[in-house]
């Protein structure tokens, strides 16, 4: 199983030799499949540079996108403790069944309020986001002193206005970042990482990557239907014929 570049609609793909690495005996290559783009995101973000620590507290939006599954089977691995926000009652049950500490709402529920509640009063060490301008400032209200934002993507805009003062009072790291246009040796470095630290955890069925559903690829278009409805709990895969 690999991260490429790109161009993986296909059945076979190129891809450095660094970024590879092996599937654990027993794992379905469907796994397999939705292992490393979001394992290495996660890595990345929430670990090596938002530095999640053992008791702290991570607060992750989308708790059931692919991304926020990764995120929050990992931090439980490590110790740490997990609020997450959500869009419908069977999400909330599935971040539950997960591992979640706390889960939100966010149509009827405050993530802010939640996780200072949850935190008595300090808020959340670091926040894995994903949604982007209208959460930002609300970030900033979460985070605990010396927390750390990760900014992966901006779902709802990348511009808005916003009072800044937070990240001064606080000491507040705002982390950005894409994998993408990364060099190779960098890939390369997080899949050692991997190889050291979570593989062990996919080998032992303790952090899987959780699978909403598989489709063909001559079914390519409706597997972004099931996206784009924003119903699904977890990744959703596409298989290549024999």
């Amino acid at each position: 199983m690999a991260l490429v570049a790109g161009g993986a609609y296909a059945q076979t793909a190129v891809v450095d030799e660094k970024n590879a690495m092996p599937v654990p005996v027993g794992i379905k290559m469907v796994k397999a499949a939705a292992f490393p783009e979001t394992y290495f995101t996660v890595w990345s973000n929430v670990f090596e540079r938002a530095g999640l620590k053992s008791g702290e507290t991570l607060l992750i939006h989308g708790g059931t996108s692919g991304i926020g599954t990764t995120a929050l089977q990992l931090a439980k691995c490590f110790g740490a403790r997990v609020i997450t926000t959500v869009g419908s009652p069977e999400k909330a049950r599935a971040a539950i069944d997960l591992g979640a500490d706390q889960v939100v709402e966010y149509r009827t529920g405050d993530f802010v309020a939640a996780t200072r509640e949850m935190t008595t009063g300090q808020g959340a060490d670091v926040i894995l986001d994903m949604v982007g301008a209208s959460y930002i400032q609300r970030n900033f209200e979460a985070a605990a002193v010396d927390g750390r934002i990760a900014q992966i993507a901006f779902m709802t805009g990348s511009k808005g206005e916003f009072d800044l003062r937070p990240l001064l009072v606080k000491r507040l790291a705002m982390i950005g970042s894409t994998l993408r246009a990364r060099p190779v040796s960098m890939k390369a470095d997080l899949a050692s990482a991997l190889e050291k630290h979570v593989l062990p955890l996919l080998a032992a069925r303790k952090a899987v990557p959780v699978i909403d559903s598989a489709f063909p690829l001559s079914e390519v278009r409706e597997a972004h239907a099931r996206m784009d409805a924003g119903e699904h709990v977890g990744k959703i895969v596409l298989t290549m014929p024999d």
